[in-house]
């Protein structure tokens, strides 16, 4: 969420940084509720002021043996409207709080302008690309190799679904078990969360109200709980309404969670395959820092999740996503994409996003600063995929594809794996 008071002080710069990102600003909504709040505000001062001046008159009356009775009358009239116009009040503010929830984030001075995709920039490459003649895709390699069955995925769930058996169940395990102990080496905590959360989750990390279309939701007694879409729920929302210490800053921590996504409005993209599911495991970077720590605890982290693909063997690029490519949530935010053989090209498989104070505001999570004079203020919030395991897994088989028809493991998961190759 916005600083509310950035809006009240400088429209003009939330105007200007909406509009370098596509999104328009209802000016004509927001003043509307900003007069509203206004003046129930002023009305309510005004009525206890009059009500302060009454009790000074009633207490002067009771010194002088004058009746105050007319006036004590007045005052619990004015108790009357007071309580009606701070109920007022906070409808006002949920109103104005609401508006501001739906205002995405500005987008940093580093960020490149653009409309869409076509504005990224990329930053670096980094590996050479096989050399394959006539590369498969990830679909008919594991079909071949027996460790991969879309057609029982659907029989029991539906498309966007898979089910990974023998050596492909194990290599999607051993992934996850790799990128966790080299997370943990970086110092991330590892954590467990819950793969269920309520809407006060979803909201501190700007899922909801937006996005609820996106989300699986099922009741839970007279409430909802949501099916995680990424582990950066659970684990963001591990402090809210907390206050951390400044030399607890930057935490770390990662997670191995199972994610689940609707992809509503993603018809007719990446039907086939791993690339876009429903249901798929993923290893999140989540990060809690100090204003003035975030912008290099970006590069930090962002960096994390490049050694894996590296010690993967796996080429990559590095992404700087423009204004109009951006999340809802994000400051700035690098795309890592991992090369696929099959498809000529490099394909999304880390977002490494700084969040600024957005979700903070909304989360409530803060700090004491190192000043003991100082009062607690908001934090900055980041996260990444270290990595999506099973993107990770298709580029593994892709990549790793020889002409034999086997798949050569990289050297740093055969460890995991029991065996340098899948035949």
């Amino acid at each position: 969420m916005l600083d509310p008071q950035l809006l009240r002080r400088d429209l003009e710069t939330v105007k200007r940084g909406l509009d370098a990102r596509g999104a328009t600003f209802d000016e004509a909504t927001y003043q509307s509720l900003e007069s509203e709040r206004r003046r129930v505000i002023q009305e309510a001062e005004l009525v206890k002021a009059a009500r302060n001046k009454a009790a000074e008159e009633v207490a002067r009356l009771k010194r002088s043996g004058e009746s105050a009775e007319a006036i004590i009358a007045s005052q619990r009239e004015m108790g009357d409207q007071l309580k009606a116009l701070e109920q007022a009040e906070r409808e006002a503010d949920t109103a104005f709080r609401a508006f501001v929830a739906t205002i995405p984030n500005l987008p940093d001075a580093s960020v490149p302008v653009g409309a869409d995709e076509q504005g990224n920039v990329e930053i670096k490459r980094w590996g050479q690309h096989p050399a394959i003649a006539n590369p498969l895709d990830h679909v008919e390699l594991g079909t071949r190799l027996g460790i991969l069955d879309l057609d029982r995925a659907a029989k029991l769930s539906g498309a966007r679904f898979s089910v990974l058996m023998g050596w492909g169940a194990k290599l999607e395990r051993a992934l996850a078990a790799f990128m966790l102990d080299r997370q943990s080496a970086n110092g991330y905590l590892e954590v467990i969360p819950p793969y269920l959360v309520n809407a006060e989750s979803l909201y501190g990390t700007g899922q909801l109200p937006k996005f609820e279309a996106d989300l699986f939701k099922m009741p839970h007694g007279e409430s909802s709980l949501y099916l995680i879409p990424t582990a950066e729920v659970p684990v963001t929302n591990l402090y809210r309404d907390e206050v951390l210490a400044f030399d607890q800053l930057p935490l770390r921590h990662c997670a191995l969670t199972p994610c689940f996504r609707s992809e509503a409005g993603s018809h007719g993209r990446d039907t086939k395959g791993l690339i876009r599911q429903h249901q798929f495991h993923k290893v999140e970077l989540v990060s809690f820092a100090a204003p003035e720590q975030a912008e290099a605890e970006l590069e930090i982290l962002t960096g994390n999740a490049e050694a894996i693909l590296e010690e993967l063997e796996l080429p990559y690029r590095r992404v700087l996503l423009c204004t109009g490519d951006m999340g809802f949530s994000s400051r700035k935010t690098y795309d890592l994409e991992v090369w696929l053989p099959s498809q000529d090209t490099y394909r999304e498989i880390s977002s490494c996003s700084w969040f600024g104070d957005f979700q903070a505001r909304r989360a409530n999570l803060k700090y004491k600063p190192a000043d003991a004079k100082a009062k607690a203020t908001f934090l900055h919030t980041l996260n990444g995929s270290g990595l999506a395991v099973g993107r990770t897994w298709v580029a593994v088989l892709e990549n790793g594809q020889q002409a034999d028809g086997s798949v050569k493991i990289p050297k740093a998961l055969v460890p995991y794996l029991g065996t340098d190759s899948i035949r």
